[in-house]
């Protein structure tokens, strides 16, 4: 059994890609073959075990939400390792606000000419990096209004993203991992506490370190319109 992270796109908080309970498709997801699903606040965030591939979990995922509560969503199915790495690797330093930060998540290969005349584009006082094929946002002003959208970034590069912001990573990185115990340095978050997790399954939260659904969910929920 691997252990993955699961993030959703374009979680909604109402109309046809809402999800009723994060509680109740939990428990979808544990009559199916995965184990141990824990879930994050209501944008869509949920840690699992799976006998499958990223992508085979990805695809069974999809097709239990739909059979659920009739959602088309894009999963995107990662890992603790590699959204740690994506944190580690922000080219964002103490000059930037580090809740204007945000961490775009894709399962697609990124074309580097697309990549490349995206990266030319001016975006005013929001920026566009990339470090090691992973991309990386800072919107200082309100993200509902933010030209470097998620969906954007998606009809741009051809692709299928989602993007949280680093608060949220850090605590699915933390599920994840209590999942699988390893020694792991702590993840850097000047203080912010974790806020509030939905699954009963989950250890309490502790201070540590989305740019899909609605301005006022993202607000909440950490992922971006």
């Amino acid at each position: 059994m691997h252990s993955y992270i699961v993030l959703l796109r374009g979680v909604m908080p109402s109309g046809k890609n809402r999800i009723p309970k994060m509680a109740e498709l939990r428990d979808a997801l544990e009559a199916a073959e995965f184990a141990d699903v824990t879930t994050y606040i209501q944008s869509g965030n949920i840690v699992l075990r799976s006998p499958l591939s990223p992508e085979e979990t990805s695809a069974r995922i999809a097709e239990i939400i739909r059979a659920y509560c009739g959602a088309e969503l894009g999963v995107i199915t990662t890992t603790a390792e590699e959204l740690r790495a994506h944190l580690a690797s922000s080219p964002f330093g103490a000059d930037y606000l580090e809740e204007r930060v945000f961490y775009p998540t894709t399962m697609d290969t990124i074309d580097p000419e697309r990549l490349a005349a995206l990266c030319q584009e001016d975006y005013g006082a929001e920026e566009l990096r990339v470090v090691a094929g992973r991309l990386y946002l800072y919107i200082p002003t309100d993200a509902s209004r933010s030209k470097l959208s998620n969906n954007f970034l998606e009809k741009k590069l051809k692709i299928t993203a989602t993007t949280r912001n680093r608060k949220t990573l850090a605590r699915l990185i933390e599920l994840a991992e209590a999942l699988s115990p390893r020694l792991a340095p702590p993840i850097y978050n000047k203080g912010v506490d974790a806020g509030k997790q939905e699954s009963r399954r989950a250890p309490a939260a502790s201070p540590s370190l989305g740019h899909d659904g609605a301005s006022q969910e993202a607000k909440r929920s950490g992922s971006l319109p």
